[in-house]
């Protein structure tokens, strides 16, 4: 406000020498006077024009400032949390392990900038070494919860959703799950090498479209997966080479996944098809 004023009285100062002025009212005559007046008024004019400029550039630069401080303290919770989650999921104790699997679907969600790391860390703990009828009595809870999760998030109904990023779940074993009604679009999905190996995994009316999509070398075996009529495969490859199928002792022969996808091994798939595939 003083640099304004300062401003403005040099301003009115110059004027009035340019203009050869007297600069003190009582020396001047009435017609410069009212000339004085003017320049007092442009003077002040410009003075706050300046000023007002002036601080929409501080204003502007301190806002900037405080955005990249905000950023980074987002970042520093981020990075945080993600740390703690993952500290979470190598626990011990199955119920710790549960806590971090839905700390890192939160994070997720939140962290948009690296939400494919989060999902990926999701992937990671369904592709780790998995006995069924020999593992801890809580892990199967916890990687039913991973699946939940990761589906919920590819329904139409998801608020926040995760369709358009991969999910790899290359030779997990799967001994439940369900993926009814998700929408597989954007991203590559890859089950490849995956054994279905009991339990019942659905994927009745679920969509593959516009993505890559990779069943090879999978093995079904001593459980039922679903596929169903409303399953769709559309847009995108569709890759059923080299399956592998075993049939359990309580079910008839499992068929081959390809019988779902199209006549050939592999293929790539541009208009839609409802494959319907009995229950394996």
């Amino acid at each position: 406000m003083i640099a304004a004023v300062c401003g403005a009285v040099l301003l009115y100062l110059f004027l009035a020498w340019l203009l050869g002025v007297a600069p003190r009212p009582d020396e001047a005559t009435s017609d410069q006077q009212k000339l004085l007046a003017d320049m007092v008024k442009i003077a002040l004019g410009l003075a706050a024009g300046v000023g007002a400029a002036v601080a929409l550039i501080v204003g502007y630069r301190r806002a900037r400032v405080e955005e990249a401080g905000s950023h980074r303290d987002d970042r520093r919770l981020f990075s945080s949390r993600y740390q703690e989650a993952a500290e979470l999921l190598g626990h011990d104790k199955a119920a710790v392990r549960l806590a971090g699997i839905y700390a890192m679907s939160r994070l997720a969600d939140d962290w948009s900038e690296q939400r494919q790391q989060c999902i990926d860390v999701l992937c990671a703990y369904l592709r780790l070494p998995y006995d069924p009828p020999n593992s801890d009595p809580g892990e199967r809870e916890v990687r039913l919860t991973v699946i939940r999760l990761i589906t919920a998030h590819l329904r139409p109904s998801a608020t926040r959703p995760w369709r358009g990023h991969d999910l790899e779940f290359t030779g997990t074993v799967f001994d439940g799950g369900d993926f009814r009604d998700v929408e597989f679009s954007g991203g590559s999905v890859d089950f490849g090498g995956a054994v279905f190996s009991s339990g019942t995994v659905s994927f009745a009316n679920a969509v593959f479209s516009s993505g890559t999509v990779n069943f090879e070398n999978a093995v079904f075996s001593g459980g039922t997966t679903e596929v169903g009529a409303g399953t769709v495969f559309s847009g995108g490859p569709v890759d059923f080479d080299a399956p592998s199928t075993s049939a359990s002792p309580s079910s008839p022969a499992a068929p081959s996944p390809s019988s779902a996808a199209s006549p050939a091994a592999k293929s790539t798939s541009s208009a839609q098809s409802s494959p319907a595939a009995p229950s394996t």
